[in-house]
């Protein structure tokens, strides 16, 4: 019932344009590089993820056209592994970085892809507002000069990067 409450709060976010009031959407988006494994380098903190470690994203495609979207953290208080399985479809246009994720029945909320490596090794997404904000990685790690990049580009567009977390990928427990 929890996990069912937490994606509820996540997703009572009513899904925009292709940009928000803070970012845009990146253009010449392509799903099939983006999907696969991404670790969770930073984020703003919000009760579905609180207290994980550990955190990954894994997106796939579904039977239905729709990714498949795989959250996976260790709650690092009670010692065990938690997931959510999601879906996500394009917001609008499929060449906009612009999706809209729901992990519990009929709600959705943004998921806006507004800085991604051309190689598709890294990419920095915001909800519709600055209260979400994430920094995933095709590594568990990224260089000190890629996290003070991405530092300085959210408090520009006016996250409170004091809030940031980063989140541990070393060592993961069995």
């Amino acid at each position: 019932m929890r996990k069912i409450l937490a994606a509820l709060l996540f997703c009572l976010t009513t899904p925009a344009a292709a940009q928000s009031e803070h970012v845009t959407a990146v253009e010449g988006f392509e799903l099939d590089r983006y999907l696969g494994k991404w670790y969770e380098i930073a984020r703003l903190d919000h009760r579905f993820e609180r207290g994980m470690s550990h955190v990954t994203a894994e997106y796939s495609m579904r039977d239905d056209g729709k990714v498949r979207v795989l959250n996976s953290g260790y709650k690092t208080k009670k010692g065990e592994w938690d997931d959510a399985e999601g879906k996500a479809r394009f917001a609008g246009a499929e060449y906009l970085g612009h999706l809209e994720v729901s992990f519990f029945w009929i709600f959705y909320g943004d998921y806006i892809i507004f800085e991604l490596d051309p190689e598709y090794r890294y990419a920095w997404i915001s909800g519709a507002d600055i209260d979400y904000l994430w920094f995933l990685s095709r590594t568990p790690t990224v260089s000190d000069d890629l996290r003070a990049q991405f530092i300085e580009r959210a408090s520009t567009l006016g996250y409170d990067t004091s809030e940031l977390i980063f989140v541990d990928q070393k060592n993961p427990p069995r």
